[in-house]
Parts: structure tokens; sequence; C-alpha cells
């Protein structure tokens, strides 16, 4: 069913490096599904990760974009009525929303790491975005993950010999055995089932920041925005996002997810492809209608 509010998209850079030719190919598509239903767009600056988002690349971010042919009604640049635009200065509404989570018995604390979770698998699932959680913290409850120094229990509850963090993460309960399904604007219908496809997830970090999952719902939904936009490598994630969108009784936007850009060996785009990126494309002269010419 198609969303009835007033179209509303986004496109939300993280500034952790120059944008390149994979970022502009979406927005793109995000742009004109934008301008085709007369709908609104969105300018956000992703910003939460404070060691690699720097503010050479948020100038860069702007410029880059405006040179591709985009533009915005709505942004860090020009305001707009959901302000502020970037995502570190939202922080107390991620901190609102985590707390509504907590009260509603939909989080718990987590004191694994990654390695935890992969040693506690008996047979780790190649190729997903990330483990499926085995629920070691699930039912121990907060007073449980109160350990004493640097040990902490394991997977299997045997010592474990990782450092502890300062403070747990806190994952996402999801409701095992539930099927998600919705209908991509790109990849048609879609189902993930919960505890199978996908487990338990971070929602806030151990580093006291929001996880991408959490302040991306937050953001979409404060800014009522009606469609999501983006790679497909960001498929996976619908599921967990609708479930966030469902606890906080937000409205769950469509989803587009585009195909990815890929260098001439196959490999996705990253931000470690500077010859693509459109800061050098720019410097060498090219022109973006004609790098828009075979979209």
């Amino acid at each position: 069913m198609r969303d009835a509010r007033p179209y509303r998209g986004r496109l939300a850079p993280s500034p952790t490096g120059y944008l390149h030719l994979g970022h502009a190919c979406t927005f793109w598509t995000a742009q004109q599904r934008a301008k085709e239903r007369r709908g609104t767009l969105v300018l956000r600056n992703d910003d939460l990760d404070r060691q690699r988002c720097k503010a050479e690349f948020v100038d860069a971010m702007f410029e880059d974009l405006r040179w591709f042919g985009f533009d915005w009604e709505e942004g860090p640049d020009v305001g707009g009525p959901h302000a502020p635009y970037s995502q570190s200065e939202r922080m107390p509404l991620y901190r609102h929303a985590f707390e509504r989570l907590r009260a509603g018995g939909w989080l718990f604390p987590c004191t694994c790491s990654r390695q935890d979770v992969l040693r506690a698998l008996a047979a780790p699932h190649a190729g997903e975005d990330e483990p499926v959680y085995p629920g070691t913290c699930r039912e121990l409850g907060e007073t449980r993950l109160q350990v004493v120094g640097n040990s902490r229990l394991g997977a299997a509850g045997h010592s474990s010999s990782t450092p502890r963090a300062a403070s747990p993460s806190w994952r996402f309960r999801v409701p095992a055995g539930r099927a998600i399904s919705f209908t991509d604007g790109q990849c048609g219908p879609q189902t993930y089932v919960a505890g199978k496809d996908f487990g338990d997830f971070i929602v806030w970090r151990n580093d006291d920041l929001p996880a991408y999952h959490l302040a991306c719902v937050v953001d979409d939904a404060a800014m009522g925005i009606t469609e999501v936009v983006r790679g497909a490598d960001l498929l996976a994630s619908t599921a967990r996002q609708v479930l966030l969108y469902e606890a906080l009784g937000a409205p769950v936007p469509e989803f587009f997810h585009c195909p990815l850009v890929t260098d001439e060996r196959g490999a996705r785009l990253a931000k470690r492809h500077d010859a693509l990126s459109l800061r050098t494309l720019r410097s060498g002269g090219a022109s973006p209608a004609r790098l828009r010419a075979g979209w």
C-alpha cells in the first residue's frame, strides 16, 4: 500500500570520506523519484562517526553534490522545519527513543563482542551483513551483567579474556519466528524471519552513541520521510528497521533499494576508490551530464 502522506525523500551521506560515483547514482535516483512525485527532498548529514567524520568531508559533500546537479529543499545549509539536519546535533532525539524502547521492554544490555558472537555460533552464517546473535545476554538482566574487573561471561558461560567495555551495548529483542514482509520498489516482495535471518541487533553502542538502525529510523520518522531510497547493500537492514518503526509507533515508509555501482573487477565502490570520487572526477574536468548518461 502506497504511503498517502505527501512525498518526502532524503539524501543521507556520511562525511567519512569523499562521495563517489556510487553515492551519486543512488542519490540521483532519490532526487528523480522526489521530482516525479512533486515531493520534497531532504539532505541529512549522517555525521555520528566521531572518529572518521571530518569538516573537510562535510564541505566537500555540499560542493560535490551541488556540482553534480543535486538540489534539496531542506538540509544543514538551507534549514527547514525539522532542523537540525546533522545527526551529531540530534542526540536528545535518539536518547528519548532509546528510553522509550527500554521502558517498553524491547531492549536488553549486552557485553558480547563480535568475536564472542562468532564463537558462540556452531556455524557462522556466511554472506550475512552480521551474524545472527545467539542470545547470550538476552535473559541475563542488567544485574548479572555487572561483571567485576575485566573478565566477562563468554558465550558458553565460561570466563573470557576479552576486556569488558566500560558500558554494555543495548540490543533490540526481536520477536523470534515472526516474518517481516515488505515490498521494495526496486527488488520486489521481501520476507525476513526474525531469529533466523537476523537476530537481536544493537541499537545503542558501548561508546554511548546510537547505532545506525536507531538513528536512521528516528530521523526518518521525525522528518516525515515517506520513501527511503538507498543502496541494495542495506536491503537486509529493512526488516530490523520495520520492527523499530513499529516499536516506536511511527509510520513505516516505503523502500527502494538501488543496484550497487561496481568497479571494473565487479567489487562495489567504496570511499577508498579515489579515482571515482566526485571530487577527483570534478577536478579532472568530468561532465555530470555525461556521467549520468548511462543511468
